[in-house]
């Protein structure tokens, strides 16, 4: 299941080694959390409800997260094949694949650490049609209950006054009863506000910087780099007093770079020469990070905008929590996360992102065993391309699954792309 490669050391920033401790605090309060007498949930990344579970100080654990750092530590076949040899096929999706290999191998994490079991699974059913046969699965698995938000799809354009009220009537009839009853903790509005407002502070903040890539040169690299400032407000930290201290860093960080002429940081040096300045749709590997990161610094290519930076939230478009508007604010922010789009509100994204970051071109990375982010992802491709005037490039990958990964054949993809990039400078 794929061969030992080197690993490399990346220089981190102060905000990535904050990052990295934030994590390993959250991990600690994963593993003590039933001896200190907090209910267990796993539940989705993509939009997420960590707020309304801070409420009842619920601690949250994503398979996904757990997903990608078996990849990052290069372990993700041993979980993927303990998928297979199950019974599932190479067809379905790597995290569902590794996350019943995890089950199957005793719950023992990426790190070594044995995983607590959930008391229940908390599927929020948007974004993606294979949580809820995911979850399925893992209520067999765990034998443990299911509290289950539904969300429509942002088909669209808008979230429209019926998509709202049939949101909070789920919430205040079903969801949050429930929740009450397995965490024993009464619900308080008031609290759930407080939270909210710690969290628009986050992803206030949070857009700031990545809005900060529309600088010429960009003080950051918005997908490698923006992936490690994602952390906190994807996990645990959001709508907390650490998470906004965070963000507050970040911010200091990056400005401070723009401040003194430095340039982002990749895992193999600082971005001195931005030759080519690219948006990316998708196009993730942690398997393979760091040899895929390595093409693009090795070719002197930026990528300043990526839409798989925005799976928890869409902040940099003004899609921010409201205190003041609670229940539908959460409601609001499952919808109008990347994943949730229509691919219409895809491609309008994408071709703002070419005009604002003033892009060279854009790259659609497919994800081998992700059939929701990849569905449509060509037709997008030409649409953009038609709308901007801007060639794509196109490539295959998969998010944790190293046998669908070829750095020859990625490399050459890209240099391919960037090479027309040189021809059409040159004619222009």
């Amino acid at each position: 299941m794929g061969t030992k490669q080197k690993q490399v050391h990346y220089i981190k920033d102060e905000a990535m080694l904050k990052e990295k401790e934030l994590m390993t605090r959250y991990q600690q309060k994963i593993l003590t959390a039933k001896e200190d007498g907090k209910k267990l949930c796993y539940t989705f990344l993509p939009g997420g409800l960590t707020e309304l579970l801070h409420c009842f100080d619920i601690v949250p654990v994503f398979p996904e997260v757990l997903g990608l750092q078996m990849g990052l530590r290069k372990k993700s076949g041993v979980y993927i094949e303990a998928g297979e040899n199950d019974g599932y096929s190479e067809d379905v999706c790597s995290y569902v694949k590794a996350g019943v290999g995890l089950a199957l191998n005793g719950n023992l994490g990426p790190d070594g650490t044995v995983i607590p079991k959930p008391d229940f699974l908390f599927l929020v059913a948007s974004q993606c049609f294979t949580f809820m046969k995911w979850w399925e699965i893992l209520r067999k698995t765990y034998d443990c209950p299911i509290v289950t938000v539904h969300i429509p799809w942002r088909h669209h354009g808008k979230t429209t006054p019926e998509e709202y009220k049939f949101g909070v009537n789920q919430f205040k009839q079903v969801v949050i009863p429930q929740l009450e009853e397995i965490s024993g903790v009464k619900f308080d509005i008031d609290k759930l506000r407080e939270i909210l407002s710690y969290s628009r502070e986050m992803e206030q903040d949070l857009a700031d910087v990545i809005n900060m890539g529309k600088l010429i040169p960009s003080p950051i690299e918005g997908f490698f780099q923006a992936l490690y400032y994602n952390g906190p407000i994807n996990t645990y930290y959001r709508g907390t007093k650490e998470g906004v201290e965070f963000y507050k860093l970040v911010k200091r960080v990056v400005q401070q770079r723009i401040d003194s002429g430095e340039s982002p940081q990749s895992p193999h040096g600082k971005l001195d020469e931005q030759k080519y300045r690219l948006v990316m749709d998708c196009g993730i590997t942690w398997d393979n990070f760091s040899e895929y990161s390595k093409i693009f610094y090795d070719e002197k290519a930026i990528i300043v905008a990526a839409t798989y930076a925005k799976v928890a939230g869409t902040f940099d478009r003004g899609n921010f929590h409201d205190p003041d508007r609670p229940l539908e604010s959460l409601i609001e922010n499952n919808m109008t996360d990347y994943c949730n789009l229509s691919l219409e509100d895809r491609v309008k994204l994408m071709e703002d992102y070419i005009r604002e970051y003033k892009a060279d071109g854009f790259l659609v990375g497919s994800i081998k065993s992700c059939k929701s982010f990849s569905a449509g992802m060509l037709s997008m491709l030409r649409e953009i391309e038609k709308r901007t005037g801007v060639p794509g490039g196109f490539f295959e990958l998969d998010m944790m699954d190293a046998r669908y990964f070829s750095e020859a054949n990625v490399r050459n993809r890209i240099e391919s792309y960037l090479r027309m990039i040189d021809e059409r400078r040159r004619n222009a």
